[in-house]
């Protein structure tokens, strides 16, 4: 193992030396192009200038002015796309100020987590050296967490890194059956009042967010009032006209029954689950309504005692054959910001059960910048998309697989980490003569 990360940063090391910084005009030479979008291409050429492709192909020449990186031997993917994460929002979960995923109250519409993210985070590195080059951070705490925003993984402040913001307002729905176990303090009753309240919550704030919208457009008529401004109820204008959709948190069967019937109620047309562990039970009511299902990570337990031990690794397949739309993500939160590095096992995992690779691919590329709005943008190697690349010594969903340079945004990142600083630091150290050989 020693050998293989030595190799490894020696890898980094020299990918780094070929590319100048500040460069504005790349192009990436003889590498095998995975474009998601169509066939590979082998041999190939992309050509970037500024921050977006401008050229892909076999029989594409390099500018004489691009800073040329020499890809013989590698394979070029696009970036991964992380769909569910609060990396950037926690760094040590025991100290209050280096954690910011939770406010206070139940009802957080004006919550941005734009500007709650530190682009100085020691996990956005380790999580875009692994080929993670956006992200959707999503602001918790609460019934409605406020909205989340796509990020890209590097920049010195959220204004160079925001992709997309608003994406979406953010609902957790409530358990609708009682939690039991030795951790659980609550009754049954008691769960029940908590979750009948969750739901009266969000339900008041989407009547109160209309009829503020409502007073709001009339202003300005013969005999109607200015309004005062409350910016929590401005945050969700967007959102009850539609120009915003919602993301439901939810994974089960009732919760899931019990979304579309709000969903219905309140006349939303732009949703989208989070988690959706029983969303194939519901397939044909998610495609009826285009509802797409990002799915909280496929390396999970099986919920029920009665369920099949791959019910987990095999949901992305499953929403496939049923033709829902859906993504893989991982499960969120501020523990699991430590583990966005490792959104392409996700992937593989699905992969290994059922979902053809391509697919596989297409979930953690495609799929989830299509989902987010940005499908424009990111998620595969076209001409007119941003340069956000990844160079590998092979199929980014295998284990093995070294990301040997990344491209955010159009530039050669520095493909470092806390986690290479202190590998480095500590294979130094003096041995002594019965150490291990280096």
């Amino acid at each position: 193992m020693s050998k293989l990360l030595r190799t490894l940063a020696l890898l980094f090391g020299f990918a780094l030396l070929a590319v100048p910084a500040g460069a504005t005009k790349l192009a990436l030479v003889g590498g095998t192009i995975h474009p998601v979008v169509g066939a590979l291409v082998e041999r190939g050429v992309i050509v970037i200038d500024g921050n977006k492709i401008v050229a892909v192909g076999a029989n594409v020449t390099a500018p004489s002015d691009a800073t040329v990186i020499d890809c013989t031997g590698k394979h070029v993917y696009p970036g991964l796309v992380s769909a569910n994460t609060q990396l950037g929002l926690m760094e040590i979960n025991t100290i209050e100020g280096a954690n910011d995923t939770q406010e206070t109250g139940s009802v957080n519409p004006n919550i941005r987590a734009e500007v709650m993210l530190n682009p100085n985070s020691d996990f956005l590195p380790v999580a875009r050296i692994q080929g993670v080059t956006s992200a959707l951070i999503v602001p918790g705490g609460g019934a409605i967490h406020g909205t989340s925003a796509l990020m890209h993984l590097d920049g010195w402040t959220h204004e160079d890194m925001t992709v997309r913001a608003p994406v979406g307002l953010h609902v957790d729905w409530p358990n609708m059956s009682p939690l039991r176990g030795f951790f659980i303090r609550q009754s049954d009753e008691d769960q029940a009042k908590a979750r009948d309240a969750a739901i009266q919550a969000i339900r008041d704030a989407f009547e109160t967010a209309k009829a503020y919208e409502k007073a709001k457009g009339a202003e300005g008529r013969p005999g109607i009032p200015k309004h005062d401004q409350d910016t929590k109820w401005d945050a969700m204008r967007a959102v009850v006209r539609g120009e915003v959709p919602v993301f439901f948190h939810a994974g089960t069967l009732a919760q899931l029954h019990a979304v579309i019937r709000f969903i219905d109620e309140q006349g939303l047309k732009h949703c989208v689950i989070v988690g959706g562990t029983d969303a194939p039970l519901l397939a044909g009511e998610l495609k009826e309504r285009d509802i797409a299902v990002i799915v909280a990570g496929t390396l999970n337990m099986p919920p029920r005692r009665s369920d099949a031990y791959d019910e987990g690794f095999t949901l992305p397949a499953r929403l496939a054959a049923a033709g829902v739309r859906y993504c893989i993500a991982d499960q969120g939160g501020g523990f699991n910001a430590a583990f966005a590095r490792n959104l392409g096992h996700q992937a593989s995992m699905a992969a290994a059960f059922g979902l053809p690779r391509d697919e596989a691919l297409k979930a953690v590329t495609l799929y989830p910048a299509q989902i987010l709005g940005a499908g424009d943008k990111l998620g595969s190697i076209e001409v007119g998309k941003l340069a956000d690349l990844q160079i590998t010594d092979g199929d980014p969903l295998e284990l093995a697989t070294h990301v040997t340079q990344v491209i955010l945004d159009g530039k050669a990142i520095n493909m470092e980490s806390r986690q290479t600083r202190l590998f480095k630091k500590y294979d130094s150290k003096p041995r002594g003569a019965k150490a291990r050989a280096r």
